[in-house]
């Protein structure tokens, strides 16, 4: 089976190299001329391919550069030895195929990763798909904020989406980002279905979605937001379908865990600017001068759950973003740097992707779906706050509050078992559990929580005052 792999693999590779695309031809002229202007960005890659430090100005790209005549002839003395041979051997066999194997695989390396600049397109399916650019994601969330408090309308979800999201690119994208141009922002042609308001959704009533939507509980209709990517010949034999799939997995995750974090900082600021305006005023009345402060008395535990859901929000982005994402980056880099081998730099992709599903905890279906439901709660809390006036009904925000209680503590308690904590599959796992039980807090609360529903200290009505 192996050997028919490389066998399929050296004539499909040798192919390409020989029946380079026309508009490649154009696209590779037009990166010479920005490595003329930029040599540095590929400092790593010229000192091991001589042929390639003088840039090339001819913007007619022929197989006879992408695989020389010579390196054909020796794969035709290979064969030839073969066909001449009396008996036929196996492993004389083999070896001839893995030669063949090396020589193609070493060439489209080259052409993939030097000419087609394959580390500038994982540059950028990391800043677009991992949300590496941090601040163009903030800013497009902040200005589709109110779009987003609507049900999507199946006709216009993504037409209406290209507003904030463009407006979002002219503020924080620089013109020398080559690669935006190919990124898209997609929503299901179907759209979500909605079968309520979204003050049925703030009260805790579930949309239906579709079985494409990555996560099984769906928080509100635009959980089917998702990115498409333009890829060119050769790139496709890299970047395949299932491998934009699994970016978009992860986008989508990461999405919603950020949309979720501004949620909850704009409810704190929301709670404070009420806060502001009660203290405003009765600061001159006499009468009812005690009024704020006794407010506030009463809105501390929701403060208080507000700020816990942060938390572990925070903690759970940093951990994302830095000691699974970046460390795997880092480790991809170093073996693309270290590697001339395409069918080895497709393997190490595929690591890659699977360790960032892995570790982010995609794949066990108990630990997704409790931060669906984490995520979920947490957005139906600050439209609770701010959509109530006076905090006249806080039997939402008590049921709220027990039920991310018990989603959190069960999450710490699946996440500090042996069968993770103590596994490969998560190398960084221990560092999170630390940052969440700095104080051991959630040690203390999570005991029993899977068969103990804890009291929790009732919100006071205001309208008693």
């Amino acid at each position: 089976m192996r050997v028919a792999e490389s066998v399929f693999f050296a004539g499909k590779a040798i192919r390409v190299l020989r029946n380079p695309s026309t508009s490649f031809r154009f696209h590779d002229a037009a990166s010479h001329q920005q490595m003329q202007r930029g040599p540095q960005k590929i400092q790593g890659f010229v000192g091991r391919f001589p042929f390639l430090k003088e840039p090339l100005v001819d913007s007619k790209l022929s197989g006879e550069e992408l695989f020389p005549q010579s390196e054909a002839d020796k794969i035709e003395t290979l064969l030839r030895d073969l066909k001449e041979s009396s008996e036929f051997h196996k492993r004389s066999f083999e070896c001839a195929v893995d030669s063949i194997r090396a020589i193609a695989a070493s060439h489209l390396w080259q052409l993939v990763v030097v000419r087609a600049d394959l580390n500038g397109h994982l540059k950028a399916l990391k800043d677009y798909f991992l949300l590496a650019k941090g601040d163009f994601f903030q800013c497009f969330l902040e200005e589709s904020r109110q779009l987003m408090r609507l049900p999507p309308r199946q006709s216009t979800a993504e037409a209406d989406l290209m507003v904030p999201f463009q407006l979002a690119a002219l503020k924080t994208i620089s013109e020398e980002d080559k690669y935006y141009s190919r990124v898209k922002l997609r929503m299901p042609s179907f759209g979500i279905p909605v079968k309520s308001s979204q003050v049925d959704l703030m009260k805790g009533k579930l949309n239906a979605a579709p079985p494409n939507v990555s996560s099984e509980m769906s928080l509100d209709g635009w959980d089917g937001i998702y990115l498409d990517y333009s890829v060119d010949w050769p790139l496709e034999l890299f970047f395949t379908q299932e491998v934009l799939s699994k970016y978009c997995k992860v986008f989508q995750y990461l999405l919603r865990l950020k949309r979720t974090q501004m949620e909850l900082d704009k409810s704190w600021a929301s709670m404070m600017h009420q806060d502001h305006v009660e203290f405003s005023k009765h600061v001159n009345d006499s009468v009812n001068s005690s009024m704020p402060q006794k407010r506030r008395q009463y809105l501390k535990p929701a403060w208080r759950v507000r700020e816990h859901m942060a938390f572990l929000t925070r903690n759970l982005q940093f951990y994302i973003q830095v000691d699974v994402i970046e460390s795997q980056w880092n480790v991809l880099q170093a073996r693309i740097q270290n590697s001339d081998d395409f069918t080895e730099l497709v393997g190490y992709h595929q690591e890659y992707l699977s360790a960032l599903i892995s570790q982010s905890f995609l794949d066990i279906g108990s630990v997704s779906r409790i931060l669906d439901s984490i995520m979920k709660l947490c957005l139906q809390f600050c439209w609770t706050v701010e959509n109530q006036e006076g905090f006249s009904n806080t039997a939402e925000l008590e049921q709220i509050t027990e039920e991310f209680n018990k989603k959190s503590n069960s999450l710490y308690t699946i996440l500090r078992s042996s069968r993770l904590a103590g596994s490969q599959r998560a190398p960084f796992l221990r560092r999170f559990l630390l940052r969440l039980n700095f104080n051991s807090f959630f040690e203390a609360t999570a005991k029993g929580v899977l068969n103990i529903v804890r009291s929790h200290p009732a919100l006071p009505v205001l309208n008693q005052l």
